[in-house]
């Protein structure tokens, strides 16, 4: 008899930034066989910024032919279709002016004016912009790389290795003591914001071993039933977040300040005046799995 995960682990989660978001309106596709000629969908990042247009009152991607005001900092390129019409990514340069009735918004959580598929395709501009960034040159010879046909991958002219997208795995955790769980702070992070430990896989680690050395290294604590609940692709640049529950298992907090300005145990009822963006998979694990509010 096969055994089954007890709930409330969920089988499937939708957040921003997956695929889900936009399933059903976005093809994907490689840049083969664009015709320019055709118009289509604009995904465009000025810096850090996506540019939208308000034509029709709520943000929307630009569309149509690219106004020849708009200065991209090299060609645009398509990577799939979106609602049945080409869609094409690039990067506008900083200091350009943008026609009316065009705006730039953050790709950013917090940002409330992008919704769930706009963000997601923000983030997934910005995954492929910095793949194409960093894939230039060959990093074993420094020779040119040239795309392998109906593939993002890259293949070097000289010794012929090939290269694709580089995802970068990172847990994120939940501990739970009794009715109490742990969060912590970041110095960086906005005041009073308290949010879930995270750190990126090391050599030969697997996901449940990163977890536990994490919480370890970075609040003195061990943990045991290290649990997977879902996870979230991070285009910052490029990572996916893999998130977990765990039970703490034994230990005195003492916080590692090199990584962390804070770190405490928390109740439902008294929680801290700020706790991760709604959108995140850190939000998400708090308030499913501690505030029982999902």
């Amino acid at each position: 008899m096969t055994a089954t995960r007890p709930r409330p682990y969920p089988e499937e989660v939708d957040l921003p930034f997956n695929g889900t978001a936009i399933q059903g309106l976005f093809q994907p596709g490689t840049p083969d066989g664009d015709d320019p000629a055709v118009a289509g969908y604009w995904l465009l990042l000025r810096g850090d910024a996506l540019l939208v247009s308000h034509a029709d009152g709520a943000p929307a991607l630009p569309q149509g032919h690219l106004p020849a005001a708009v200065p991209l900092c090299e060609p645009a390129f398509r990577i799939g279709t979106w609602q049945g019409k080409p869609l094409r990514v690039g990067r506008v340069q900083a200091d350009a002016p943008l026609p009316e009735p065009w705006t730039a918004l953050p790709v950013h959580f917090r940002e409330e004016r992008l919704d769930d598929r706009l963000l997601t395709l923000a983030g997934m501009a910005r995954q492929i912009l910095h793949w194409k960034r960093r894939s230039a040159q060959c990093p074993a010879c420094s020779t040119p790389l040239e795309r392998i046909a109906r593939s993002w991958g890259m293949r070097c002219a000289a010794c012929q290795d090939e290269f694709y997208p580089a995802i970068h795995p990172a847990v994120i955790v939940l501990v739970r003591r009794g009715e109490e769980f742990l969060l912590a702070r970041n110095a960086q992070w906005p005041a009073g914001q308290y949010a879930l430990i995270a750190g990126y896989l090391e050599f030969g680690e697997s996901l449940e071993d990163c977890v536990r050395r994490e919480v370890k290294e970075e609040t003195g604590l061990t943990v045991r039933n290290v649990q997977y609940v879902c996870s979230q692709s991070w285009p910052f640049p490029s990572q996916i977040m893999v998130g977990f529950t765990a039970e703490y298992a034994g230990g005195e907090l003492v916080v590692d300040t090199s990584e962390l300005e804070d770190a405490r145990w928390f109740r439902a009822e008294a929680i801290p005046p700020v706790l991760s963006p709604r959108r995140s998979i850190s939000r998400y694990i708090i308030d499913t799995f501690a505030l029982g509010k999902a």
